[in-house]
């Protein structure tokens, strides 16, 4: 592997576009799922292990996360904190988006704490029973 300019502007330019997904991602902006159609990996994480599905669920925008979850992203990634997208939502009380995760298969009982642990915690009961 080389050392060469070419190499250090390929490095920025693919830092750059996935600072730029990660900001798409926590905006809702549906500008992302042509970046994942077009290649961009469903999965991609930044330097906490949050996905692009975690940073649209925690924002609040179902629609994208439900376009993320359908186009391979995992709805039960921790990052690295050890958190689910789905915990996340319910952390912050976000029922559209805890309704399209549980449509697109995520486990209430995966991470820590796990989304069924948050609501307890948070006294969600209307989450919980969400939950089943």
């Amino acid at each position: 592997m080389s050392d060469a300019p070419e190499d250090d502007a390929g490095r920025q330019a693919a830092v750059e576009l996935a600072h730029r997904l990660f900001d798409l991602a926590r905006a809702g902006s549906g500008d992302l799922l042509g970046y994942v159609d077009a290649g961009a990996p469903a999965n991609l994480t930044d330097s906490a292990g949050n996905s692009l599905l975690m940073l649209a669920a925690y924002h609040g925008h179902a629609g994208l996360t439900a376009a993320l979850a359908a186009r391979g992203a995992d709805v039960n990634r921790v990052n690295d904190r050890g958190q689910t997208p789905l915990a996340g939502a319910v952390f912050k009380g976000e029922v559209d988006v805890v309704r399209a995760l549980l449509a697109a298969g995520a486990d209430p009982d995966v991470g820590s704490p796990s989304a069924r642990e948050t609501a307890a915690f948070f006294e969600r009961g209307d989450l919980a029973a969400l939950l089943g």
